[in-house]
Parts: C-alpha cells; sequence; structure tokens
C-alpha cells in the first residue's frame, strides 16, 4: 500500500500497480513513472517535433523578474511553433511558452488569405479576457497572463489533434451537409470532433475514430466532451447579455503534465477568429464569416465584440480648458 499527495491532501489505500491508471476528478490523471511514455498515445502534433520533449515543470511562474526586459529583446526569442494566426516562441521559465497573435486572416484551409492590421490585437484581448474568466470559474486552460496587446504567457501542453466544435445553432458547414437552413435553432448542443490536418482539409471524425488511431483516449474524450459543454454553457450566457448569440466555436485542447499526473486542458484560443457571433436583433455577423464570405468590416465586427465584453475601452475626450472651480 502507499500513500499519494494529491493537491497536498493524503490519500491512503491506493495501490500502485506498474502499468496502472488512476483518475483523480476533475480531469486528471494519474500515473506511476513506468507508465507514463508507455501508455501515451503515439502521434505527431505541431508542437512535438520543435519541443523535442513535454516539461514536467509547467506550474505558473512564481515571479518572472526580468520578463520585461526578456519580452522585448526579440533576438533572445526561440520560435518554437508558427501557425495560420499565431506564432509561438520559447517562454522565459520552463514549461511556458509565448503565444503572440498575428494579424493574418486565412480561409477554406489557408486557400484563402489577407493580412488585416489590428486583428491580432483584438483577438488576443478578447481571448485573454474569456481565458481569463474561464480560470475565475474553474475551467483549466493554459493561460498564465497577458504580457503586451498580442501576446500572452501560457503552458506549454500537449496539443491533441482533434478540434472540439460545438453546435448551438445551424451554419456553415452543418447547414450544407443536412440541408438545414441556417439559423434554426439546435434541439441541443451537438459537438462534432474534426482531425487537424490541413492536408486533408481537417476532415470530421468519430470517436471510434479517435480512440482507433490513438489520437485520444476514451476518458480524455469525455474530459474534452464536458469542458466543451461547461465552456458553452458560460460562453451563452456571457454573450447573450451584451446582445450576441453564439452559433457555434471551435476549440482545442492539450494534456498538461505535471509530475506523474497529465490532465486535459483548454489550450489556444477563444475569439472571433473560431466563434459565430451574431447580433440577437439584427443577426449581423460579427465574426470571421466576414472575411470567409468577403463581406468586409471584420475590423469592426471584432471591434463591436470587444467593446460589447468590456475589453475595447473607447478613449476618453481630451479636456479642454482649465479647470472648472465648483462652489
Amino acid at each position: 500500500m502507499a500513500k499519494l499527495l494529491i493537491f497536498g491532501c493524503f490519500f491512503p489505500g491506493v495501490r500502485r500497480n506498474k502499468g496502472s491508471l488512476y483518475r483523480i476528478w476533475p480531469c486528471v490523471t494519474l500515473r506511476t513513472p513506468e507508465s507514463r511514455f508507455r501508455s501515451r498515445p503515439r502521434f505527431s502534433f505541431p508542437h512535438r517535433a520543435a519541443l523535442e520533449s513535454v516539461r514536467s515543470d509547467t506550474q505558473a511562474p512564481e515571479s518572472l523578474s526580468g520578463l520585461t526586459d526578456w519580452n522585448h529583446d526579440m533576438s533572445r526569442r526561440r520560435r518554437v511553433y508558427e501557425g495560420k494566426a499565431k506564432v509561438l516562441y520559447e517562454g522565459p521559465e520552463p514549461g511556458t511558452l509565448i503565444q503572440h497573435f498575428k494579424d493574418d486572416a486565412t480561409a477554406f484551409d489557408a486557400t484563402k488569405r489577407a493580412t488585416i492590421e489590428g486583428k491580432g490585437v483584438l483577438n488576443n484581448r478578447i481571448s485573454e479576457f474569456i481565458f481569463t474568466r474561464l480560470n475565475e470559474i474553474g475551467v483549466p486552460t493554459h493561460f498564465i497572463r497577458s504580457l503586451n496587446m498580442r501576446e500572452q504567457l501560457i503552458r506549454e501542453v500537449e496539443i491533441i489533434p482533434c478540434e472540439v466544435v460545438v453546435r448551438n445553432v445551424a451554419a456553415g458547414s452543418l447547414s450544407k451537409r443536412l440541408g438545414i437552413e441556417e439559423g434554426t435553432m439546435l434541439p441541443r448542443s451537438i459537438i462534432e470532433f474534426y482531425y487537424k490536418n490541413d492536408e486533408l482539409h481537417d476532415p470530421m471524425v468519430s470517436e471510434e475514430h479517435i480512440t482507433a488511431f490513438g489520437w485520444a483516449t476514451p476518458q480524455e474524450i469525455d474530459d474534452m466532451m464536458a469542458l466543451a459543454l461547461r465552456i458553452n454553457d458560460f460562453l451563452t450566457g456571457l454573450f447573450l447579455g451584451v446582445g450576441i448569440r453564439l452559433v457555434d466555436f471551435k476549440v482545442e485542447f492539450g494534456r498538461l503534465y505535471e509530475g506523474d499526473m497529465v490532465r486535459v486542458v483548454l489550450a489556444d484560443e477563444i475569439s472571433p477568429d473560431c466563434c459565430r457571433l451574431w447580433d440577437i436583433r439584427t443577426n449581423d455577423k460579427l465574426d470571421k464569416d466576414r472575411f470567409r464570405r468577403d463581406m468586409g468590416g471584420l475590423v469592426e465586427a471584432y471591434q463591436e465584440v470587444a467593446r460589447r465584453l468590456g475589453v475595447l475601452v473607447e478613449n476618453e475626450p481630451k479636456r479642454r480648458g482649465g479647470p472648472t472651480l465648483v462652489k
């Protein structure tokens, strides 16, 4: 018999057999050192080749002394990975990365491209706001803190190569596949999985595909689905409160390694780039569909979302004249 220290508490009577797998709620799995790498699914993901290994020290650093100087010295940064909308750099502490938001806009598996000035700043600020709120309600994420207008400090995670899409209203590919009129309310929220592979155009897959090819375990799928529905509940209420309908959204998850424990956490971003957001009164699109469908006004739409969330504050008018004497 052995005692395991979990979150500062001893749990007696847990036997650690070789190759065993223990589940600790929420979204925490405890494994023996011998089974850690043997039981990990084998697949390639964008960060693996560059990172070479997953570090176990992924706690938020207690102090980031010297971070400001390091942050401004671009020559000291090591680029880890570059995607369509973001760049990842090596972080200032072990187990951390810097996530930089670009102004690039892409659609249809990057066959349509453009550079839209200011988009990266807006996505960073909106995603920072949402991830901060999710952290506050106990949803585990990779987000640590904001660094500047375009960058975030995040935990280094192993990305699970499956995009999770939650749909509340028929739109986009769902309407095309099933012939449902866009804007039709769905009887309940629907979760779909897509394999992350641009060359294959991110095909839709089932849970059977995910487990058969080792992209994720059944328990990890359950964790992703539970977290996705919880995020959906939160975002639906958040946007409804500012007059926006959450039609659907895409999220990604990663494995966060903490010693002998690993848990599934929300990664990537949540912004108008990966959500469909419609104005409740007018049904005006406030998301990347404006770019996909050549509607124009993408930055203005993103600014409207940020303004309603309280992220974008209008500049106060400059005071003219001297002080006024109050009698």
